[in-house]
């Protein structure tokens, strides 16, 4: 049994064909049919016939990636696709082998075979050393450090990361330890982005729990230019912040705010409760920071609130931090030390 991470192109755009018809894969426009392909040499051979022009890194990166679909990838094997239009993780096992589908969308036709266990998991509920390995930048690549099936099967069958069962865990390096190319070849490439994200994530969720998340998002409002008010640690009746503005802090915007920092989704009961402290307020809107979003009932009851009850999941609430960072006060800057890099974008399939 093995895991594998599938994308879903640069910008996430055949993720919603892949849920919907059970696949994964797709990409590499350039390349035929793979099905007459039996070992890694005789896709490299096919690859460098479709892209003759390319040079020899990139023909064995495809290579690598194409074999792993075509002749690595085993029914049962555990797949993994990030989803960037949601910013969670798919994840589901493989049921059937390479098809080649010359008749649709030059993107979609390499596939296999996926049955999709859970499509909303939020990256939240991994741990960092193996979101750390779900960061390899290439459309198709094993992951295997510390225990990663296991995990990921616990994650299908809980919807949460345990960790290692391993007392002696590998110290994380680089994800190219788990990304297979052709002759043992391994390819340096990493999603900054998504690393640099997960490990601010992960920081947050370690360090701001409870209590210290509502002081955080009375910092980032405050930021904004608006007023805070942080209810006391203990029972809230469904606020833990009230915002407003202008010189008393009761203008318009009024906002009412509720935080939870499990890692786990929240159900409609915690929407529930936010709308009736809305109501019995007065305020405008309502703001719903959980670091794990919110599950399927609890987005069917949002639907409806889209200009009455915004959600920061923990990207969201990340997102709006980096905006107003520089103005954070010092001793939450402090906590959260961060500092931009400008880094060259490496492309994918």
């Amino acid at each position: 049994m093995a895991a594998w991470i599938v994308r879903a192109g640069r910008v996430g755009e055949r993720e919603g064909w892949a849920i919907e018809h059970s696949v994964a894969g797709g990409g590499f426009t350039e390349i035929t049919d793979l099905a007459g392909c039996q070992s890694s040499n005789e896709t490299r051979e096919l690859v460098a016939r479709c892209i003759p022009a390319a040079k020899p890194k990139r023909i064995q990166n495809f290579a690598g990636q194409l074999w792993a679909l075509k002749g690595r990838i085993q029914v049962g094997d555990v797949i993994v696709m990030p989803l960037k239009t949601s910013k969670t993780l798919a994840i589901g096992r493989c049921i059937s082998g390479y098809l080649y589908q010359p008749e649709t969308d030059p993107s979609r036709r390499h596939s296999i075979g996926v049955k999709w266990e859970r499509t909303d998991v939020p990256r939240s509920a991994v741990k960092q050393d193996l979101l750390y390995s779900l960061g390899a930048f290439m459309t198709i690549c094993g992951v295997s450090r510390n225990d990663a099936v296991w995990r990921l099967e616990q994650v299908i069958e809980t919807g949460s990361d345990p960790g290692s069962r391993s007392l002696h865990i590998a110290p994380v390096s680089t994800p190219s330890d788990d990304t297979e190319t052709i002759d043992s070849t391994e390819v340096d490439a990493i999603d900054i982005g998504a690393i640099t994200q997960d490990a601010i994530r992960s920081h947050l969720i370690e360090n701001f729990k409870g209590h210290q998340l509502s002081e955080l998002t009375a910092a980032i409002l405050r930021a904004q230019g608006l007023s805070c008010v942080v209810s006391p640690p203990g029972p809230d009746k469904g606020i833990d912040i009230t915002v407003g503005s202008g010189p008393l802090g009761i203008d318009s915007p009024r906002i009412i705010v509720q935080c939870k920092s499990e890692t786990g989704q929240v159900g409609s009961e915690v929407v529930q409760k936010l709308q009736g402290a809305i109501a019995t307020t007065g305020a405008d809107q309502g703001l719903l920071v959980a670091y794990g979003g919110v599950n399927k009932p609890a987005r069917d009851l949002l639907n409806n609130q889209q200009f009455k009850i915004k959600v920061w999941d923990a990207d969201g609430l990340i997102e709006a931090m980096l905006a107003v960072y520089p103005r954070l006060d010092g001793e939450i800057r402090a906590e959260i030390p961060l500092k931009q890099v400008w880094t060259l974008v490496v492309g994918d399939e």
